[in-house]
């Protein structure tokens, strides 16, 4: 049975959907004017320059925290850099009650919602004022606070963790949605499709945004699928969809309030592909020069959304040369100061090993700790973070 009523033809008629070709939405050009026929949103100059500052931010962020990593200062970094617009753009667009569930790439949402750098780098460095108490690999955030859940290594987790979600809103009925980011790479995986029929069947105050940054690691996106890129595929579960240019931070923002405007007020999940492009390598372990040009990743410079922002603030006289130059410096010391203090802060003590997942620990568990802390305190010299916590006991 079909949910509604199909025409009837008598010859045996075919179609892959070619007809059905998505428009993306724009609004800025990269020289900062609008287009032809384009309207800014109603966007404050308050609102206006925090989004700036925060891809200012998450940029130089990335760039510190890549050296830090090939300095041996830092086991692993994921970068944002060529993204920014899509993911800050965003995040802006939303009420800071709504759930943001992400992937990995996600920093500038939580820079956004007020995330510090010093916050941060106690993840990155996995010390004791690190949330997750040094359990997660770097680049895993969250914030309960901030209504950012804590990031999961495996692919794709987050999609249909954000479609319960987001069932529980529409229960509580307060007025909140739920936004889940993931790559283009991640909508080739099964929990996607699961996560899109049961929030378009369940009715769900829920927003997809795939990041389509051309690229799944090292495999291109002609690679992943023949259709018409992500987007789509909401047909195929009769939900709303958007295409938008990625890289352009007002049609970002503006598509983002118009799809939760949807999903709150008439519970309508829906999906919006951010056409961008990922500018850094996959991760800090990836040389994308192994599957892509120099040429390719200079075409995508030259569309740069953090360069495209600032014009169009420049043009609306908010922001000036000695600003860029000002906040450039700041930012930077920022990071690097605060780097310097996280690295220094010791380790989470031992006991967190076995916290947290029961409400006490077990017998079993406890007698483990022990054996850990006296096989420690054996070799002192391979363990030299550790050995301090591990003094005393049996």
């Amino acid at each position: 049975m079909t949910t509604t009523k199909s025409r009837v033809v008598y010859t045996p008629s075919f179609t892959d959907g070619a007809e059905f070709r998505i428009p993306t939405f724009k609004v800025l050009k990269q020289d900062g004017s609008l287009y032809k026929g384009a309207k800014a949103p109603a966007l404050d100059k308050d609102t206006a320059l925090r989004i700036y500052r925060t891809m200012v931010t998450t940029r130089i962020l990335d760039e510190r925290m890549l050296a830090a990593q090939r300095q041996g200062r830092l086991s692993f970094y994921m970068q944002c850099t060529g993204e920014e617009a899509a993911v800050i753009g965003s995040a802006a667009a939303l009420d800071d009650a709504d759930m943001i569930m992400a992937q990995y790439r996600e920093q500038g949402a939580l820079a956004y919602r007020g995330f510090t750098i010093d916050e941060f780098m106690n993840q990155l460095f996995g010390n004791e004022l690190d949330y997750g108490k040094g359990r997660q690999m770097p680049v895993h955030y969250g914030s309960k606070k901030l209504n950012y859940m804590t990031i999961s290594s495996p692919l794709a987790t987050q999609i249909p963790q954000a479609t319960g979600y987001a069932y529980g809103q529409k229960l509580a009925g307060e007025g909140h949605c739920t936004i889940t980011y993931f790559g283009e790479g991640a909508a080739s995986e099964g929990d996607f499709h699961a996560a899109l029929n049961m929030a378009a069947v369940q009715r769900v105050p829920v927003i997809f945004l795939c990041r389509n940054n051309g690229y799944a690691i090292s495999t291109p996106a002609a690679e992943q699928f023949a259709a018409d890129g992500v987007a789509p595929r909401a047909y195929g579960y009769k939900m709303d969809v958007i295409r938008v240019d990625g890289n352009d931070v007002l049609a970002m923002y503006e598509a983002t309030k118009a799809a939760r405007s949807l999903a709150v007020e008439h519970n309508r999940p829906v999906l919006i592909e951010a056409m961008s492009y990922r500018l850094a390598a996959h991760s800090s372990s990836d040389d994308p020069s192994g599957y892509r040009s120099k040429d390719e990743e200079a075409v995508w410079r030259e569309k740069d959304p953090i360069l495209r922002m600032r014009l169009w603030l420049e043009r609306k006289k908010w922001w000036s040369e000695d600003d860029e130059k000002q906040l450039q410096e700041t930012m930077r010391r920022e990071v690097l100061e605060t780097m310097k203090r996280a690295q220094k802060r010791p380790p989470p003590p031992l006991e967190t090993l076995v916290t947290d997942v029961y409400d006490e620990v077990p017998p079993a568990l406890a007698e483990q700790f022990e054996k850990l802390k006296a096989h420690i305190r054996r070799y002192p010299d391979a363990y030299p973070k550790s050995a301090e916590h591990a003094k005393g006991g049996a």
